[in-house]
């Protein structure tokens, strides 16, 4: 059998992101596709040899910095979200050693954070959520301690795409002298496009770092995460020596790195600049106006009026209807407080899309017999 083939066979077993309305991720965009083939053998492991590569990947901070409010920020381009976050409370815990380090993040946290407990040893104390699934600044507060590294909030919660009250936070951080880490792989390129003002980044003085993900709504290939630092005395404490390298020491969590994340998330922000990524988010929340408006038609209610380009609907049958979407190869995803089917409604998703979706689960419903609720 030729192997390319083969390979189509295993390929074509896979989903349309035409079909997925459940997923952080999208189709590239094809400027992204062209850098990222004009990068596939960079290795931004070893720098100097890759040099351009590495230039480039400063050149992307620096712009993701400038989005953030902080173009002199410090960081790199790793996998994802969750080594994003890592290398902050990483980077937290070695700047204020303790014996028995902890951190607070809100219940509504992705669950990266408890590989985080397992892999630092460090305790993760979970804050209390408000009625909008915000988490609450009193409760963050009464979970510090001495053996407080850092505290967390989110700017776009994966369930529920609500943004924490990060300049209560920020004021937290200050007065207690402990760093923020605001997690905002999703929400960081959808919040500084939206019309609605939320401070959530640099701006704000107790932020510390901030994860963003361009493999996100950026619209990069992947894998194409980020992790910022307000500045270079956090990535300095997850320095390592590399005496066999072209580099004398690096920070970076994984050795190997594909420069094509950087390639491809750096053409897509330039190419399409502050008012074309603005264009695609509206794009986005309008798409989310109507399929709200076609679910609640149905009888669906919103968990939460939404925020960004991510809306759950109650229903105690969630599992039921994402079982049987699965079926017909169409991908949602469920949150279980309360029960609800989650949509994530990223550039790939079109009115023809929501129309073929709302049809489907219109069969749905009838097949397994259920009423929304």
């Amino acid at each position: 059998m030729d192997i390319l083939k083969e390979l189509e066979e295993f390929r074509r077993k896979d989903i349309p992101y035409s079909r997925v309305l459940g997923s952080m991720c999208t189709v590239p965009h094809p400027i992204a596709i062209k850098a990222h083939k004009m990068f596939i053998e960079t290795n931004l492991g070893d720098p100097g040899i890759f040099r351009g590569t590495r230039e480039l990947e400063e050149k992307l901070v620096k712009l993701l910095g400038e989005i953030l409010h902080h173009p002199n920020a410090k960081g790199y381009v790793c996998s994802g979200g969750t080594e994003a976050n890592i290398q902050a409370i990483r980077s937290f815990r070695n700047l204020r050693r303790s014996d028995k380090p902890n951190i607070v993040v809100p219940k509504s946290a992705h669950f990266s954070f408890d590989k985080i407990g397992d892999l630092l040893c460090v305790e993760v104390r979970k804050a209390e959520l408000d009625e909008e699934y915000r988490v609450d600044p009193a409760s963050v507060e009464s979970l510090i301690d001495d053996r407080t590294v850092g505290i967390v909030g989110i700017a776009g919660t994966t369930e529920l795409g609500q943004v924490d009250p990060i300049e209560e936070l920020s004021k937290i951080a200050i007065e207690y002298g402990i760093d923020l880490h605001v997690d905002a792989a999703f929400g960081g390129l959808v919040i500084p496009f939206m019309d609605k003002i939320t401070k959530f980044d640099f701006e704000l003085e107790g932020v510390s770092s901030i994860t963003v993900d361009p493999h996100k709504m950026g619209m990069a290939t992947i894998p194409a995460g980020g992790i910022l630092f307000r500045d270079e005395r956090y990535l300095k404490a997850l320095e390592v020596m590399t005496p066999y390298l072209t580099s004398r020491s690096q920070w970076t969590l994984t050795g190997t790195r594909p420069g094509t994340g950087v390639a491809s998330a750096y053409a897509v922000l330039r190419y399409l600049g502050f008012e074309g990524m603005g264009k695609i988010v509206k794009r986005c929340l309008r798409m989310t106006e109507i399929v709200k408006e076609e679910m609640e038609a149905l009888g669906f209610e919103p968990v939460i009026e939404p925020i960004m380009n991510i809306v759950c609907f109650k229903t105690e049958h969630a599992e039921k209807i994402k079982e049987e979407l699965m079926k017909r190869d169409w991908i949602i995803s469920t949150i279980s407080n309360p029960k609800a089917i989650r949509l994530v409604i990223m550039p790939h998703v079109t009115e023809e899309v929501i129309s073929n979706f709302i049809s489907e689960i219109k069969d749905v419903l009838k097949i397994i017999d259920v009423r929304p609720q």
